[in-house]
């Protein structure tokens, strides 16, 4: 058997598989390795495990685990090997980076250009194998522009700032009962900042259609995301614009806009790679 993990900043969708195809699908939290220690993956996953799970840890032979921070350093590897082994214990753990999942569940093994638009931000050039251009997004304090995280900083701004509307401003306030005052401790001591800016993107898409100010602060962002990376690519415009992550996924439509603005053509919007990753990994069953 092997297990699938697509590890986002906020949840970690799992797939387990055997011969006969998909067995078992269950979540977790997301276990970014610059905000979460090894142990505190181990305790989360063990809380999470479903009990049918539970009796089958020595059976699963190889994990392929893609993460938001993992793939890129021995460090960051070290910490998600060392919990998740913590639970599987005599599997294989392979830790690849979450950008090589969405090339994989976007491309499979064709050529082109993939992206994230979640909590975080990523993109890259994909040769059908791996990927071969990838500009940096600059991570939560210093870019991501386009992510969850994005557009919610962008609206705290807007409303410490009391830059939106007043009448936004009062449902915000209704909805949150929050002043700025109260949201600057909140990011600043909060162990999990990027998430929760990212949590007030869900409240941009439920007022969405209820005042313009919405649509121009996400058209804004995806704006930002282009001009600030995706024209940074070679070529960028022979390519088609795929995605995955929650943000592409409930603003495809503003998203799609700013896409032909640019000169590319939209490919495949999903909201995340698991299928995907399923259709690719059914090879290493055989």
């Amino acid at each position: 058997m092997i297990l699938i993990a697509d590890g986002g900043s906020t949840k970690t969708s799992w797939v387990l598989l055997d011969q006969t195809g998909e067995v078992l699908q269950f979540e977790t939290e997301g276990y970014h390795p610059f905000f979460v220690g090894s142990d505190y993956i181990r305790d989360s996953l063990e809380k999470k495990l479903p009990e049918e799970l539970k009796e089958k840890t020595c059976s699963v032979e190889r994990i392929f685990f893609y993460s938001a921070g993992g793939g890129y350093s021995q460090e960051t590897d070290n910490i998600l090997v060392k919990g998740i082994s913590g639970v599987f214990t005599s599997a294989q753990i392979i830790i690849e980076t979450d950008l090589l999942a969405a090339a994989r569940a976007l491309l499979g093994d064709k050529e082109g250009f993939a992206a994230i638009l979640g909590t975080g931000t990523n993109s890259c050039i994909y040769n059908g194998e791996e990927v071969t251009v990838n500009i940096e997004s600059l991570g939560f304090l210093l870019g991501d522009e386009g992510s969850g995280s994005y557009i919610g900083k962008k609206l705290i701004g807007d409303y410490i700032r009391e830059v939106m509307p007043d009448t936004i401003r009062d449902v915000f306030f209704q909805t949150y009962n929050l002043t700025g005052t109260d949201l600057l401790n909140k990011v600043y001591e909060h162990p999990l900042a990027n998430r929760y800016c990212a949590s007030f993107a869900k409240f941009a898409g439920d007022h969405l259609q209820e005042d313009s100010y919405y649509e121009h602060l996400i058209v804004s962002a995806f704006r930002d995301f282009f001009r600030n990376i995706v024209v940074l690519y070679p070529n960028y415009r022979k390519y088609k614009f795929n995605c995955v992550g929650s943000i592409a996924y409930y603003f495809r439509e503003l998203l799609e806009r700013v896409v032909i603005e640019q000169g590319m053509l939209l490919g495949i919007i999903d909201k995340d790679p698991i299928k995907g990753l399923i259709a690719y990994h059914r090879k290493d069953l055989s």
